[in-house]
């Protein structure tokens, strides 16, 4: 399986082709895939369209070594987890896959990264290792190529300055930040930024109580003097992010889709403006699995999607939700 198909769709009609491929292909390689298609009973002989097409619980990330393909494992990204509960694992057997899909979906959605300064204020995610969210970023910050780009912990002073300095300066800027570190930071500093894309990653981390979604964008907003809070919803058993670029709508770059499931009946898929869980089609996630059920819930608006809570009998974990 060509990787390269994966990053040149054109049309929707393209993505079903190259989706059924990817299907195809997991549905041989993948062991643990294969097991679970096949305890539904569903295989590349009766499974027509994509709607058709078994979504692999996330929570196999977990227990099991999900890889589609016999190769030595480059990176392996891990979730953020509390203290006692498992965390999901996320085996890489080719970081180029990554780089091209988290390089080409900022690319399709705000243009060429070097037009920015990219600040990062991701403390929970820096205090750990593993994290495939800290790995995008870096590349990001690298492939800037502005000096005063960089990473942030708890020294929000110099943030605060390096911040206004860029801003008033008319330099395009990239704040991206976990949600509590972001409040930590308007709670401290007034601003009126006019150049800068504030983006919110999701998440206290245990550090704050929960807010939804437009509680936080609105104390956010207020707090930098911006009218939109961006924010990027990706997770460790992902390879590809969707992006909001305001009121938590969120798009996916070409080769990366949402469609919901049925709470009560998994393998039926809603119809749009209908909620549901989220399932999403990662193509990117070639060698291992592109095909996930998460525990976020969800509706589709058009080629656009919102996140609108999460399962109640699921285990906290890091990736970009706001609970309701």
């Amino acid at each position: 399986m060509n990787s390269q198909a994966i990053f040149n769709i054109q049309s929707a009609t393209h993505f079903e082709e190259v989706a059924m491929e990817v299907f195809r292909f997991q549905y041989q390689n993948n062991k643990v895939y294969r097991d679970f298609c096949n305890h539904l009973g569903r295989n590349p002989k009766n499974v027509g369209t994509v709607r058709e097409i078994p979504f692999l619980p996330i929570q196999f990330f977990k227990s099991h070594k999900v890889l589609s393909k016999d190769e030595a494992v480059q990176v392996t990204f891990t979730s953020s987890g509390t203290t006692g509960t498992r965390t999901s694992k996320h085996h890489v057997t080719d970081l180029s896959v990554y780089e091209k899909s988290f390089r080409k979906g900022f690319s399709h959605f705000y243009g060429d990264v070097k037009d920015y300064t990219v600040l990062a204020l991701l403390p929970a995610y820096l205090e750990r290792k593993g994290s495939s969210l800290i790995y995008m970023v870096n590349d990001m910050i690298e492939q800037s190529k502005h000096p005063e780009s960089g990473f942030y912990l708890h020294n929000l002073d110099e943030l605060a300055h390096q911040l206004r300095l860029l801003d008033e300066a008319g330099k395009k800027v990239l704040l991206i930040g976990v949600s509590f570190a972001l409040l930590d930071l308007v709670e401290k500093h007034d601003f009126q930024l006019k150049n800068t894309i504030v983006m919110e990653t999701g998440g206290m981390k245990g550090r704050r109580k929960e807010m939804i979604r437009e509680e936080l964008h609105k104390e956010l907003a207020t707090g930098f003097g911006v009218g939109k809070i961006h924010s990027e919803y990706g997770m460790t058993e992902l390879l590809s992010q969707a992006y909001s670029k305001g009121d938590g709508v969120f798009e996916c770059p070409p080769w990366m889709k949402i469609v919901v499931r049925d709470t009560e009946d998994a393998l039926t898929i809603m119809d749009e403006g209908k909620s549901g869980g989220i399932n999403v089609i990662d193509l990117s996630n070639i060698n291992s699995c592109s095909f996930i059920a998460t525990q976020d819930l969800g509706r589709i608006r058009g080629n656009q999607f919102e996140v609108i809570g999460r399962f109640d009998h699921s285990d906290i974990r890091g990736c970009n939700l706001m609970v309701l």
